[in-house]
């Protein structure tokens, strides 16, 4: 679906048209000076916070807000926001991105990220407001069965202020038991989703539960799971999303109403991640959940560099921790220059950002491998698989929500 791209971000008293301004692609992942309209440039306060810290940082989150409003009406169709964008090199060079699949989680991520945008902007990128995809999506909520996706949903319908969110907290109430384990990001996206609702419906019964189990979970890093469930060798291992979203959760619960317990949990979650961080900025992606020892580092995703991780990270900073801005500036540096491979992870064009830099491990067997290792023997990590299987490979493809998180967290 093709829809006008010049979007006003609507940021403070600055706008940034998002033509492309950038010139041609560059390797080195920098941001060339914007062209045409005056070049003015987005502006907010956590722009302002990673400026004073590191100007290039900044420049380059500017490059990435505007292929993210270009990116988005991409994914679209139908009405329907697709799962991902997959990139096709074509004989002449040039790359196509082709939607694939749908999601309802992905749109409402979306609608999260494009609600930082003045009404107009979000009608030119989806051709409506966010309030009515929202209504959309929450359209037939007794058939939504995944916790993670009623969650979400429960987050977006809070956010805009829709008249669906009674519903979806009574459904999200109904579908949800503390007491049995649950994804871990699933449950902490319950945690946001009713500190989002807070200010607009009692729910401090279950927002209490929630919290308990969500707190209850963690070690010194979280697992991928909330009580048993997981298999023997993999027990002990959670995710980088398993971390950032418990972090983001328990940042905006204290955020909301005095919590020291869980802003003392975010805080710790926060030291260890930036304490594992790679020496070129590396977000990596499993952890042991007993040590906060890095289990793998692949696949590094690009989500993690720009979004994921500051948005957490200035979350905690806003809720009264230390926001790790240094950090957050180091793993910007990654994805602008990754020195496991010479290819460009940032497109202005097609305007899109590549998925993850990763192993030519098709089956996993290094994360099998090592889940099972450090199961048996903390911290035998098997280096000889870094031999084998060196980092390197890009995934050609671009997913809504990786530029919604984006939006959301540097527009807030």
């Amino acid at each position: 679906m093709q829809r006008r791209t010049d979007v006003n971000l609507g940021v403070g008293s600055m706008s940034v048209p998002t033509d492309r301004t950038h010139g041609r692609d560059r390797s080195d992942g920098a941001s060339a000076p914007a062209r045409g309209s005056g070049g003015s440039q987005p502006r907010s306060a956590r722009l302002d916070q990673i400026a004073a810290a590191d100007p290039a940082s900044a420049d380059l989150i500017r490059r990435l807000l505007g292929i993210a409003v270009r990116n988005l009406p991409q994914s679209i169709s139908a009405g329907q926001f697709a799962f991902r964008l997959d990139g096709r090199r074509q004989s002449d060079g040039t790359w196509l991105l082709t939607p694939a699949g749908t999601s309802p989680r992905y749109a409402a991520i979306a609608a999260l990220g494009l609600l930082r945008l003045p009404e107009p902007g979000q009608r030119s990128v989806l051709g409506e407001s966010c309030s009515d995809l929202v209504g959309r999506l929450t359209a037939r909520l007794e058939e939504v069965s995944g916790l993670g996706d009623l969650a979400m949903l429960t987050w977006a319908a809070a956010e805009c202020g829709h008249d669906v969110l009674p519903q979806a907290l009574a459904r999200l109430g109904q579908l949800d038991d503390p007491q049995r384990p649950a994804a871990v990001v699933d449950a902490a996206w319950v945690v946001s989703a009713l500190v989002a609702a807070r200010g607009s419906a009692d729910v401090e019964q279950h927002l209490e539960r929630a919290r308990s189990r969500l707190l209850a979970a963690r070690d010194v890093l979280y697992p991928h799971v909330t009580g048993d469930g997981q298999p023997w060798f993999r027990s002990h291992v959670g995710s980088f999303a398993d971390q950032v979203y418990p972090l983001q959760a328990l940042a905006r619960l204290h955020h909301s109403a005095d919590d020291p317990q869980a802003l003392a949990a975010a805080a710790a979650v926060a030291a260890a991640v930036c304490a594992a961080q790679g020496e070129a900025g590396q977000w990596w992606w499993h952890y042991d959940s007993r040590s906060g020892a890095v289990v793998e580092g692949y696949p590094v995703y690009s989500v993690h560099q720009h979004a994921m991780a500051p948005m957490a990270l200035l979350d905690l900073g806003e809720a009264g921790g230390d926001a790790h801005l240094e950090s957050i500036a180091r793993g910007l540096r990654w994805l602008a220059s990754p020195p496991e491979t010479a290819e460009a992870l940032i497109l202005d064009e097609p305007a899109t950002t590549w998925r993850k830099v990763a192993r030519p491990d098709h089956r996993k067997a290094v994360r099998g491998l090592r889940a099972a290792s450090t199961r048996i023997h903390p911290g035998w990590r098997l280096p000889v698989l870094d031999k084998v299987f060196p980092a390197g490979v890009v995934d050609y493809e671009c997913r809504p929500y990786e530029l919604g998180w984006l939006l959301m967290t540097w527009l807030s």
